[in-house]
């Protein structure tokens, strides 16, 4: 396991420490997110915390509520969810579903300013750490 994913696990548990949580992963390529949410998932459940696992194509922030977000939430069990998909974080709406957010990018792709961490996947078996601020980020970042 990367020491990059044990990092973003260890920032997103002092921040969110207990209690049911929402961690989303999103990217310009849904199978890249689905590939780091599985990886943060691991590192996860290797730091003792019960996680589930859910993938989405697309947002229907809607539906999103009432199917997944809200369900994991009444459960009151101590876990977290980990959701995985191209367009989590598009949309104040669908922003706003997450305790936690990362925005996995590959090569020249351009972060996500809103994202709580951004990993640069280029090379799947040594992701890293990026940071970008919205002082260094074209304002077209983001949106």
């Amino acid at each position: 396991m990367s020491a990059v994913w044990r990092g973003v696990v260890t920032e997103f548990l002092h921040v969110y420490p207990r209690g049911t949580r929402l961690l989303a992963v999103a990217g310009a390529d849904a199978e890249r997110s689905r590939a780091a949410a599985d990886a943060l998932a691991e590192a996860l459940r290797a730091a003792g915390h019960e996680v589930e696992r859910a993938h989405v194509d697309t947002v229907d922030v809607d539906a999103l509520r009432t199917e997944l977000v809200e369900p994991f939430r009444a459960a009151q069990e101590p876990r977290v969810l980990v959701v995985s998909g191209p367009g989590l974080l598009l949309g104040e709406q669908a922003r706003g579903l997450w305790n936690f957010t990362l925005w996995q990018m590959a090569g020249d792709e351009p972060p996500h300013t809103v994202a709580n961490a951004l990993v640069d996947v280029t090379d799947p078996a040594h992701p890293f750490r990026r940071f970008a601020d919205y002082c260094a980020a074209p304002a077209s970042w983001g949106v």
